[in-house]
């Protein structure tokens, strides 16, 4: 079985109203929303061409709407363990999905909510080169990125690679088997939430902006540059998530 530990391997948009993240989305991305039968309820997968790469949940009124990140780890019941002894909450004890998985939710000592799985299947293999309308990276705003740091490198085994940000402090890149899995920063912003936040690769951010602003969202961050890396973005769908897309540098 090919388990790449510390890998982002699915992700899940939850808001209260499925149908109208599913119009929004299949507009904004070209993505394809299929519903799928597990057991006697049934699951409306993203697919981007004919990868499926995350879901879309309904949840319960009051609930927050938000993107969760799914980490792949080797044993789920042990990471669950280790995560609570390292300080972080339980939002799901370990619990079988069906055929497909094993999963449990933590939300982390700095507040960021996560599920850690162990599928059933191969995770998909790393690529150098991520097509349009897949996931290109993934990034935790914390207001204690020390402790975050030391966290995710204890339970998840991370190693990392730090890089200055001019005016804004130290970004750290975490790293397992020698490849870059994700960011982790402090809070730009004191307002900002404390969370994982998945960034889509697109052809044209600008572009992109626009089609969100004509679809309702709102734009929180304007096609950025960021030098050496591309150009990004940030928006708040109409269920009100945060989604963010990033146009690489050519290469």
């Amino acid at each position: 079985m090919s388990r790449l530990q510390g890998k982002f391997v699915w992700f899940e948009h939850s808001s209260a109203d499925v149908a109208q993240a599913r119009r929004f989305y299949e507009s904004l991305f070209d993505w394809h929303i299929e519903s799928m039968s597990m057991g006697e309820r049934s699951y409306s997968m993203i697919l981007n061409g004919n990868d499926g790469i995350g879901g879309l949940v309904g949840t319960a009124s009051g609930t927050p709407s938000r993107w969760i990140s799914y980490l792949s780890v080797a044993d789920v019941d042990r990471s669950y363990a280790q995560a609570l002894a390292a300080g972080a909450t339980a939002a799901q004890p370990p619990t079988d999905f069906g055929d497909v998985g094993r999963g449990a939710g933590i939300v982390d000592p700095t507040g960021a909510a996560l599920s850690l799985w162990t599928g059933a299947r191969d995770d998909r293999p790393d690529s150098d080169n991520v097509p349009v309308g897949d996931w290109y990276w993934n990034e935790l705003t914390t207001p204690d990125e020390t402790r975050a740091l030391a966290f995710y490198e204890r339970v998840i085994g991370y190693e990392h690679d730090t890089m200055e940000m001019e005016g804004q402090g130290r970004y750290y890149i975490l790293k397992s088997g020698g490849r870059m899995r994700g960011g982790l920063m402090r809070l730009p912003m004191p307002d900002a939430p404390t969370a994982w936040q998945p960034y889509v690769r697109v052809a044209d951010c600008d572009a992109t902006v626009k089609r969100a602003e004509s679809l309702g969202a709102r734009t929180v961050v304007p096609g950025t540059d960021i030098p050496q890396v591309g150009r990004f973005a940030v928006i708040v769908d109409p269920l009100g998530v945060t989604t963010a897309f990033m146009q690489p540098v050519a290469s």
